[in-house]
């Protein structure tokens, strides 16, 4: 199912952010800083697993539950 790294990415931002668009900013630069850069994924991107557990090991430096794949 393309689009799962999109979905997660998104995820994260919303459940840190509380909508809040400094939050929104603050994290987008973590996860950009972290290798994952939100702009480069959209709904068509493949799901590469490497990207899906790094992905998967953000989440869980933030604390936030993302789906398991």
């Amino acid at each position: 199912m393309a689009g799962k790294i999109k979905r997660q990415l998104t995820t994260i931002i919303s459940t840190i952010s509380k909508d809040n668009p400094t939050l929104i900013n603050i994290v987008r630069t973590k996860l950009i800083l972290k290798g994952l850069n939100p702009d480069k994924f959209d709904d068509q991107s493949p799901d590469d697993q490497a990207v899906l557990e790094k992905v998967k090991t953000v989440a869980a430096e933030f604390g936030v539950k993302v789906n398991a794949f």
